[in-house]
């Protein structure tokens, strides 16, 4: 019998119980996860999703771990294979959008708040070599959100200059690491100084109170405009985005946690010539060249907190609280 934590319905408790111990089937592997770790996608879950499952679904997109065993279309070589998880499962053929069998592990298949996890051997990567089995679950869904909306959906260029909303949150902070490494102007928002002075500390030229009335002004005769703004709050803040963009500026949101978004100004958008881009976790090529752009500048995840299977419930809390800086992290085993 191994343990998982089950989503039981909305706002219940997430529940750990014992379960039997799955076997991979025809293409699959058995992953013995040593680390999960927890998004902002769990919690919507948990909060929104109704159970069409009476039995309940184990939540979790992002995991490392070890190959246990194989089904019998896999190759036996993978055993002992210390691997990374992509939770983007059944993307398409199109690389512009999802196709309509995607969905994002964890809901509604099971996913990796558990000691084992079965998954097709497609899923599955090396893990990087400097990265440790906690920082390696810390990648998957928010770096290759980051990256996509980045790289394919806002094109960013060296030297550009880039705003990155609501830092502390893993997605942001990846966008906030890899926009540095390339070489982009930083600026961030929080409504945190102690996340802004952090967020100084890994790179950012600057920073401002997203609650303070005036902090657009601010933004704007500090930065002189952006050229590109990762958005993952949307909410009532929107609307004064397209003021603060440079001609051809280009805006990618992926978040909805500060709400809908009310009226925009058309005129701002079409006579600045600005772009808005929504984006949605990302294709395997993506998550390979997300892999390569880590490994080839060792960067490090950042780690607010690690905390034991059984103490899921708390670090759903911690989340909530809207007080960590970094991803959340489970130990499995």
């Amino acid at each position: 019998m191994i343990r998982a934590a089950f989503y039981r319905g909305k706002d219940l408790p997430l529940e750990i119980r014992e379960i039997k111990k799955p076997k991979p089937l025809k293409d699959q592997v058995l992953v013995k996860l040593r680390n999960a770790a927890l998004n902002h996608r769990d919690i919507w879950i948990w909060r929104e999703q109704a159970l069409s499952n009476s039995d309940g679904i184990v939540l979790g997109s992002d995991g490392s771990g070890i190959i246990e065993a194989v089904g019998e279309d896999a190759d036996p070589l993978l055993i002992g294979m210390e691997v990374i998880i992509n939770p983007s499962l059944e993307w398409g053929n199109n690389p512009v959008v999802q196709g309509d069998s995607f969905r994002i592990l964890g809901y509604p298949d099971h996913g990796t708040f558990s000691d084992y996890l079965v998954i097709s051997k497609k899923y599955v990567f090396e893990k990087p070599e400097h990265l440790t089995f906690a920082e390696s679950a810390a990648v998957p869904l928010a770096a290759l959100t980051a990256y996509r909306a980045l790289f394919t959906k806002a094109r960013l260029r060296a030297n550009e200059k880039v705003l990155i909303t609501g830092i502390g949150a893993g997605t942001a902070l990846w966008a906030l690491q890899f926009a540095v490494q390339y070489k982009a102007r930083v600026y961030v928002t929080s409504g945190s100084e102690e996340k802004i002075s952090k967020a100084k500390a890994l790179g950012a030229l600057g920073g401002y109170l997203y609650r303070d009335p005036d902090w657009t002004n601010q933004a704007f005769k500090e930065a002189g405009g952006f050229d590109i703004v990762i958005d993952s709050a949307g909410g009532e803040s929107f609307a004064k985005l397209p003021d603060l963009m440079l001609p051809g500026g280009r805006i990618a949101i992926f978040g909805r946690t500060a709400g809908n978004i009310p009226s925009l100004s058309p005129r701002t958008i079409y006579w600045k010539q600005l772009s808005i881009f929504g984006t949605t976790m990302g294709t395997r090529d993506e998550f390979l060249s997300m892999l390569d752009f880590i490994e080839s500048r060792s960067i490090k995840p950042i780690i607010d907190s690690v905390y034991p299977l059984e103490q899921l419930n708390d670090a759903i809390n911690r989340m909530e609280s809207g007080n960590h800086f970094g991803k959340i992290v489970l130990q499995i085993s």
